[in-house]
């Protein structure tokens, strides 16, 4: 019976088909389970970025005051202090009433002082309103700006869970700071430059907060609060992990790299997008209130971290997507890669006679776990500290090349060169 009859066609085909399908089928399943990777990273990426910072800015008390203690710094907010801090005294202390009181006798006597009246009371007035001005401008009020937000981050982690109490608290549908101290210290110090009138007014409670914004929402903000933060602090290295697991997964690596390098850029522009409309929904929830004129800096100052850390995730996406087109198969990487490679090899050959040659030899047959733990150091130094910057992004991409590079100058000096033809000898024919 031939080879070729329909009977041994027949036969052959049972176990010829299971071998193919064998082969393939753990190749595209690995593909699919890279792509559901890199989709689940990409959605993720944005509101794990918002859940961190929120999560290290928000919980971490050193943090928040550090993130917000410039804001004393900015004229806007000073203003804003010092106008409502100048207002509750001066709404419950008339000096002109008290200035006519106290002149009451001598005026009629001499009507002409009468006159005096009214420029004396502008200059006590302005009296006051420098000295609220020169003590929020002072050493001393910082420290008190200090320890006001520290109590403010405790304060707001208690009106998260439903605690109302404290210097900034919800009364009603409004979020409050009570600015009481600052009250107090700036009496103090009118007493001082002898301005005794001040020593016993009383102060309303309404005159003693500043209504930082309508809050209608919140108490759907704290529902989610309470589901949302214990996941927040693990969302970011989950997304992560699923980057990597692409990465792994991935049957063309290089080209999985430039795709992933693009989801990240586009996550950048996304999350630059979502502070643009946050920061103008957040002016517009301060519009009408006493601090609506600082709303601009103080929500710039508070979202600081997150803003730089868009910028540098912008970068890194596109530095990603230059390395996978570097390492893949297109014609312009391979020549860059050829071109670079060779040229570092070429210097390490010239230094591998010696000890050179022989941590060369080494680095040569464990090349690609090295330059895995090289780009492993270079995320290390950019995550450290959990302070992320555009200069740590530079700093760290330069130690990756540098490393690069030389672990690519000791392959060429670990290579084995070939035997150079002894002087006077004949070519084989």
């Amino acid at each position: 019976m031939s080879s070729d009859s329909p009977i041994t066609r027949e036969l052959r085909e049972p176990t010829d088909d299971p071998v193919v399908t064998t082969a393939d089928r753990p190749s595209r399943g690995r593909s699919i389970a890279a792509v559901i990777c890199l989709v689940l990273a990409g959605l993720l990426t944005t509101p794990a970025a918002v859940a961190y910072w929120g999560q290290r800015t928000l919980n971490d008390a050193e943090r928040y005051v550090e993130t917000v203690g410039p804001l004393i710094e900015s004229p806007e907010v000073q203003d804003v202090i010092a106008t409502r801090v100048t207002g509750a005294i001066q709404q419950q202390v008339d000096v002109e009433a008290i200035l006519n009181t106290a002149f009451a006798g001598v005026i009629d006597d001499r009507p002409r002082l009468e006159q005096l009246v009214a420029p004396l009371a502008a200059a006590i007035n302005g009296l006051v309103e420098r000295e609220v001005r020169a003590f929020i401008a002072s050493d001393e009020f910082a420290d008190i700006w200090v320890l006001a937000n520290t109590r403010a981050q405790q304060t707001l982690q208690r009106i998260l869970n439903g605690d109302d109490s404290g210097a900034v608290s919800l009364q009603g549908e409004e979020v409050v700071l009570d600015v009481d101290e600052v009250i107090e210290r700036v009496k103090e110090r009118l007493v001082a430059r002898g301005l005794t009138i001040v020593e016993n007014v009383p102060i309303p409670e309404t005159d003693r907060q500043i209504v930082l914004m309508e809050a209608p929402q919140l108490r759907q903000v704290r529902t989610i609060y309470a589901f949302s933060n214990p996941v927040a602090q693990w969302l970011l290295p989950v997304v992560g992990v699923l980057f990597l697991a692409a990465l792994v997964l991935a049957r063309r690596r290089p080209r999985m790299a430039v795709w992933i390098g693009a989801v990240v850029a586009a996550n950048a522009l996304l999350l630059a997008w979502v502070l643009s409309i946050g920061q103008q929904m957040f002016i517009n929830a301060l519009s009408g209130t006493d601090f609506g004129p600082a709303s601009r800096v103080f929500f710039d100052t508070l979202l600081a971290y997150l803003e730089r850390g868009q910028q540098v995730v912008l970068w890194l996406g596109l530095v990603i997507v230059l390395a996978g087109w570097f390492a893949g198969s297109n014609r312009y990487g391979t020549t860059a890669r050829t071109t670079i490679g060779g040229g570092l090899e070429s210097v390490g050959a010239r230094l591998g006679d010696g000890p050179v040659g022989g941590a060369g030899r080494w680095v040569a047959a464990n090349v690609t776990w090295l330059r895995v733990a090289v780009v492993a150091l270079g995320g290390v130094v950019l995550l450290w500290g959990n302070n992320v910057t555009m200069d740590r992004l530079w700093w760290s991409l330069a130690l990756v090349l540098g490393l690069l590079v030389v672990l690519q100058v000791l392959v060429g000096a670990g290579r084995p060169r070939e035997p150079t033809a002894s002087l006077g000898s004949s070519p084989a024919t």
